[in-house]
């Protein structure tokens, strides 16, 4: 095939965010920016209408936005000469920390600000550290405040250098400082006597030289969003990634793997798609593709796995818990996905890796993760839309956290299922029942592992085959390494789930007795089971009933202070919404709450 050139591609508005610490000067400058500069303001993402560079992690905050939670970014649109430019100001209080990760993921370059009296701060360090992770190269040192640091040069070129040696231990190595007074417009679009001594360029010039953002050369990607159907043919809908692609071309599906040719292309330029572009194709032979699918060259395919490991900026006022299921979204495709360790969370000052539990709001971690299914991925420092990710709370449909990927774990790809011959409807078969879970959930002293017991001796009685995990005794074996810190309980639970998994594909009736507090992890071990069986059975009781039992003297040590992290007490209990059977056990006996539990067995099993 004959290379055809491709016409000019428009020039794509560069995008800078403004950050650095609360009270350095972020609104003064780009008041004075947009003044000086005649800039059009912008109030609200929405307001910069169809705008295909927002990356994922801006969609996915931008659509907690529309859930009532403040996004705390203010965009702004101005011109310089023929340059559009989109800039971002970052708040510089430690609480939107994730604000400002929200704003760095789109930015081609940093306007970082520093008061020249004040010096390079721990804020200052966690943004840059940011900037850092989510692949930000061209930076501005903007050393603000000059008229109040009497325009000293030694004040300037120290502030300068300390910056500078940080950024460096971080690979920044393309960072510009100047100086300025924003109040004044100082070095911001003109130069002053007073600073005659800088021969750099002023804010505006350093601006006008940052190069805009070109199409992404190199394999075609483009992420599936909508498939289009008009009756048998379909179409397949998104905006490319990178590279370009003309009709005839060939194609791979991942993660299917399957592979066809371009027959059309339906977008700006009918003879091609190329980076930037929203189109949609059609293809030469009927493959499965849909919402979440890439589409890429396979002459260079990205990588598939389920396991990576990657730095992860938590966004949540909720602790992260490892083992607990979060939504990632990764391109256009969701998926199941827990932090499966925390290695290490990052001191914002010194960098230092520090051990870890769980990760606070604004805090940065080095995680490894598992994914229900694999998707295909770049490194974040090779690719954002193959690389970038952002983990959402499943209770809340909340933004958790943004996530750039370092690689895939080497588990990942060198652990395949292996394929059995005797099925799990094989072993239900021969034991002439349905697998189920029976999920006894309650507080201490609800009577929950009383109620099992009684219901696994009637199963007993009745020819069943069952297995009871109870709290306290898998507590001493299995999960003898686990407290009872919110972390340890989510990772309690997620174990026991697994093994109630297994023991369902032996095909037996399960019964766990679990305080299980949290009802994230209790739809967790649901959606591990089979349609139909799981049954969530709340054995409740009011708290006062529960503690008078005080049968082990758990509430009595909680309430002196000797056991922390005690449900009821100190640590919150969740009950069901929705539980498949309720049962107060102040109102009925042990024999009365088991009768009621095996009804609903019954209701599950074979008949006969």
């Amino acid at each position: 095939m004959v290379p055809v050139p491709m016409p000019p591609v428009p020039m794509s508005p560069v995008r800078v965010i403004a950050c650095g610490s609360v009270d350095d000067g972020k609104s003064t400058l780009i008041g004075r920016l947009l003044h000086d500069a005649g800039a059009v303001s912008v109030d609200h993402l929405a307001a910069l209408g169809p705008d295909p560079d927002l990356s994922l992690l801006v969609d996915g905050l931008a659509a907690e936005r529309e859930q009532g939670v403040t996004i705390d970014v203010a965009w702004r649109a101005f011109d310089l000469g023929e340059r559009r430019f989109i800039l971002a100001d970052a708040p510089g209080h430690e609480q939107y920390t994730r604000n400002m990760a929200t704003a760095a993921s789109t930015a081609d370059a940093a306007v970082v600000l520093i008061d020249a009296r004040k010096g390079v701060l721990t804020q200052t360090r966690r943004h840059t550290r940011i900037l850092a992770l989510m692949g930000v190269r061209r930076l501005l040192l903007t050393v603000n405040k000059m008229d109040l640091a009497g325009w000293s040069q030694e004040v300037f070129e120290a502030v300068a250098a300390d910056y500078r040696a940080f950024a460096a231990d971080l690979g920044l190595d393309d960072v510009t400082p100047i100086p300025i007074s924003a109040m004044t417009g100082a070095g911001v679009t003109r130069r002053i006597p007073a600073m005659a001594w800088h021969d750099g360029p002023t804010l505006s010039q350093w601006l006008a030289q940052t190069p805009a953002p070109s199409p992404t050369d190199g394999p075609f990607r483009l992420p599936v969003q909508i498939v289009l159907r008009d009756g048998e043919a379909r179409a397949f809908a998104g905006r490319v990634a990178g590279g370009a692609i003309r009709p005839g071309d060939p194609l791979r599906v991942l993660p299917s793997g399957a592979e066809a040719a371009v027959a059309s292309i339906d977008g700006p330029e009918a003879a091609t798609a190329r980076a930037g572009q929203s189109v949609s194709l059609t293809l030469d032979r009927p493959i499965e593709v849909s919402r979440g699918d890439w589409l890429v060259s396979p002459d260079a395919p990205p990588a598939v796995a389920d396991q990576f490991e990657a730095h992860l900026v938590w966004m949540s006022d909720q602790p992260l818990l490892p083992g607990r299921t979060y939504d990632l979204k990764i391109g256009t495709a969701t998926v199941p996905a827990r932090v499966m360790e925390i290695r290490h969370r990052v001191d914002p000052d010194s960098g230092e890796a520090l051990a870890a539990r769980t990760l606070a709001l604004n805090e940065i971690g080095l995680v490894t993760l598992s994914l229900d299914a694999a998707v295909p991925f770049e490194p974040y420092a090779e690719s954002r839309e193959l690389g970038g990710f952002i983990l959402i709370d499943r209770m809340t449909a909340a933004t958790a956290g943004a996530g750039m990927i370092r690689f895939a774990l080497r588990r990942a790809t060198s652990i395949r299922p292996q394929p059995l011959s005797v099925s799990r409807a094989d072993r239900a078969a021969r034991k002439g029942q349905t697998p189920l879970v029976l999920w006894f959930t309650g507080l201490s002293g609800a009577g929950k592992s009383t109620i099992a017991d009684r219901v696994e001796q009637r199963l007993l009685e009745r020819g069943f085959h069952s297995a009871l995990l109870d709290g306290d005794n898998v507590r001493g074996g299995l999960n003898r390494d686990l407290g009872f810190t919110d972390a340890d309980r989510v990772e309690n639970i997620r174990r026991v789930a697994e093994v109630a998994r297994l023991m369902t594909d032996a095909g037996l009736i399960v019964l766990v007795a679990f305080i299980s507090p949290f009802q994230a992890e209790r739809e967790m071990a649901r959606a591990l089971m089979e349609p139909g069986e799981f049954l969530e059975i709340h054995i409740d009781v009011p708290l006062t009933v529960a503690e008078a039992r005080d049968v082990k003297g758990l509430y009595a040590r909680a309430r002196a202070g000797q056991l922390a992290n005690f449900t009821g007490v100190d640590s919150p209990y969740e009950p069901p919404q929705a539980p498949d059977l309720r049962i107060d056990t102040a109102a009925c006996s042990p024999d009365q709450a088991a009768d009621l539990v095996m009804e609903l067995v019954l209701r599950t099993q074979r008949p006969g």
